[in-house]
């Protein structure tokens, strides 16, 4: 377990939902409607997200019933549907 500064120092990202890039906002908005994400996996993500979820540094996932959100770090990079293999580390 770490004390003191080190516990400080370990900061776990969470879901940037301000300020995200907007050539990565476009991506992900060609990515709903290429892959064509109902409305109601949008809501799913919305209410994940207003848990303020922890993610990994890295590369992670999180799956719903109808697609997988994957991110690296703090920003959600793509939507990916079911059948499809995500990459990283599977977050709760």
């Amino acid at each position: 377990m770490l004390e003191g500064r080190e516990a400080r120092d370990q900061v776990v990202p969470r879901v940037r939902r301000q300020y995200v890039p907007p050539a990565l906002f476009q991506h992900l908005l060609d990515r709903v409607q290429s892959r064509k994400i109902p409305a109601s996996q949008l809501e799913l993500l919305a209410k994940w997200l207003d848990g303020e979820p922890e993610v990994l540094e890295g590369l992670w996932y999180k799956r719903f019933s109808g697609m997988t959100v994957c991110g690296e770090g703090e920003l959600i990079k793509t939507f990916l549907l079911p059948a499809q293999a995500p990459k990283g580390e599977r977050v709760p």
